[in-house]
């Protein structure tokens, strides 16, 4: 058995494995990163936000397609070459994976393909993908294993026609029939691509709403388009039973709404949330907690309860995003490094990327009512905005959450096209502790959709240019 040493043991190649990898080889430490994929990506790049968001872009190429009608222009319906289609995606993850893999052996971070187990809190087993194994000694480790998807008990039967996001991904075909399990961002995502594709969508969700957690006012935008292009959705509704027939997947279903108990599909997709991947580590070996919600648990600095090994990512908690991740990494290597650090972010940004996008960051107005936050809003309706309408897309909403008495900027919501791209400058006015005033201040690029966030500064004055609405006394 070969053995090694390093200064730094990075279990995981995801986004905040390999950015904390990188970081740490940066400031001159020995790195050792460990992963069962060919080249650092982990889920968000092989499995996930990338080949998704890949195929959302083609969603929304047929989707203007066929709205181009109304403005003069008719392209007949598209033909679909689901290989070219799985080449495009699979080249998007390839190109990125591959340059993360250049970029290992460009900062000569000794990456190995395999699976981590430890042996005790300062020495890993390495059960390489060749066959063989290797034993690491570390004087530090950072665990960002990540995370899988969540499994219903009862409805996770053995069968090819029953996907999760992951197998959904690949895109083996394209079903006349799909039931889609969860009206999370995940199941909402794939919902999009496949309906896009031609598949006839029916969505369930348990909950009153889909997109549980965010503002009901932003997703009441996103939920006026979603049910034109899904055939159904069925919100406080129950799957209860799934089962394979000779016609397909049978599924009882049980809600106020449903007219039809049992209905058959051609494939069914779950998406019900990701738990973390905390299992098969040997963690017993170690001094490191597990917390009573499954996730590891860390300090401000990212430490686990044992001095050697730290954490990030998914399995250190919620929300599971990769930029989350990533932010962490870097702090548990500053950490690390004995620098002044703490991972005490003001926002994280959450993007749905469903048409139209739905972001929000910091404080959102549902949060601030459940804790008990006073709070005011402001917003600006997309259908005054010129850059919008260019666009012939009005279905949009742009909204401050705003301290009442100091007029510091809290939260931000968007929901229309581009709403990813623009939740950032809310992200930075709340970490910067901007007010009101310095948003109404800047001077925004015309016509751009970026305008609305100024526009929104501008109605909480009772003063906005593009509509009148004064401010209520």
């Amino acid at each position: 058995m070969m053995s090694s040493k390093t200064q730094l043991a990075v279990i995981g190649g995801g986004p905040g494995g390999y950015a904390a990898a990188f970081l740490a080889a940066d400031l001159g430490m020995q790195v050792t990163l460990i992963d069962l994929e060919k080249n650092p990506g982990g889920v968000c790049l092989y499995r996930g936000c990338i080949p998704s968001k890949a195929l959302l872009h083609i969603a929304k190429l047929i989707g203007e397609a066929k709205e181009a009608k109304k403005w003069g222009i008719e392209f007949g319906e598209p033909k679909i070459d689901l290989n070219k289609l799985r080449d495009f995606k699979n080249g998007v993850v390839n190109k990125l994976t591959g340059g993360l893999g250049q970029l290992a052996r460009q900062r000569k971070v000794n990456f190995i393909n395999g699976k981590a187990t430890f042996i005790n809190s300062d020495t890993l087993l390495i059960s390489k993908t060749d066959g063989t194994t290797e034993e690491v000694v570390y004087e530090k480790a950072i665990l960002a294993t990540g995370s899988i998807p969540v499994k219903v008990p009862g409805l996770s039967i053995d069968s090819p026609l029953v996907m999760d996001s992951t197998s959904a991904l690949e895109l083996n075909d394209v079903p006349e029939r799909l039931l889609v399990i969860g009206g999370g961002y995940i199941g909402l995502e794939l919902s999009t691509v496949y309906a896009a594709l031609g598949s006839k969508v029916t969505v369930v969700e348990m909950l009153p709403g889909i997109l549980p957690g965010a503002d009901r006012d932003l997703v009441a935008v996103l939920e006026k388009r979603v049910k034109t292009m899904m055939q159904h959705v069925f919100v406080e509704t129950k799957v209860v039973e799934l089962r394979e027939t000779n016609e397909g997947i049978q599924v009882k279903l049980e809600g106020k709404n449903v007219t039809e108990p049992l209905q058959i599909f051609d494939k069914v997709l779950i998406s019900v949330g990701r738990k973390p991947i905390t299992n098969g580590l040997s963690l017993e070996k170690t001094k490191v907690k597990i917390n009573d919600k499954g996730f590891i648990a860390v300090d401000k600095t990212l430490r686990t309860d044992d001095q050697n090994i730290y954490a990030i990512g998914d399995v250190v908690g919620n929300p599971m995003l990769a930029h989350k991740a990533a932010a962490e990494g870097k702090v548990a290597v500053e950490a690390i490094l004995g620098h002044k650090v703490a991972f005490e972010p003001n926002a994280i940004p959450a993007v749905v990327f469903t048409d139209p996008e739905l972001a929000w960051t910091g404080l959102s107005e549902t949060e601030a009512r459940e804790k008990g936050i006073k709070v005011e809003t402001a917003k600006f309706p997309w259908g005054a905005s010129g850059r919008a309408t260019t666009l012939d897309r009005n279905d949009g909403l742009t909204k401050l959450i705003i301290e009442p008495e100091t007029e510091r900027i809290l939260g931000v919501g968007i929901v229309g096209v581009g709403a990813g791209d623009m939740i950032a400058e809310g992200t930075l006015a709340i970490e910067m502790g901007a007010v009101v005033k310095d948003l109404e201040l800047t001077i925004h690029p015309h016509p751009t959709l970026s305008e609305t966030m100024m526009a929104a500064a501008e109605v909480f004055y009772g003063r906005a240019t593009d509509m009148y609405r004064p401010k209520r006394k």
